[in-house]
C-alpha cells in the first residue's frame, strides 16, 4: 500500500483513503465525446490527493467512504497530484 504523500507522478498506485469532500459534476467535452467529471479529495495519515471521477463513478461515491484505488494511476495537472483509476485501475468501497 501507498501513503499518499510518497506518489509521484507518471507511475500506477493502490491506495487506501477516505473521500473528505467531493466537488460539483462538470459536463466536459473530451477527445472521446462528452463526458461528466467530479473531483474528490482523498486523505490517509500521510496526505490528500484529488482523485478525479469520471462519467458513472461522479455519482458512485460519498463523503466519508473508505476507498481503495486498485492500480490507479498518478499524473500532474496544472501542478498538483491527481490520481484516477486509469484504464486498468478500479476503486472499491471498504466496509
Amino acid at each position: 500500500m501507498t501513503g499518499i504523500a510518497t506518489l509521484r507522478a507518471n507511475q500506477s498506485a493502490t491506495i487506501d483513503a477516505t473521500i473528505t469532500a467531493i466537488s460539483a459534476v462538470r459536463d466536459v467535452t473530451t477527445a472521446r465525446g462528452p463526458s461528466q467529471v467530479a473531483d474528490a479529495t482523498l486523505t490517509d495519515e500521510t496526505g490528500s490527493i484529488t482523485l478525479t471521477l469520471w462519467g458513472e463513478d461522479t455519482r458512485r461515491y460519498q463523503v466519508g467512504q473508505k476507498i481503495r484505488i486498485t492500480d490507479g494511476w498518478v499524473k500532474d495537472f496544472r501542478g498538483k497530484l491527481q490520481v484516477s483509476a486509469g484504464r486498468s485501475g478500479k476503486i472499491t468501497v471498504q466496509a
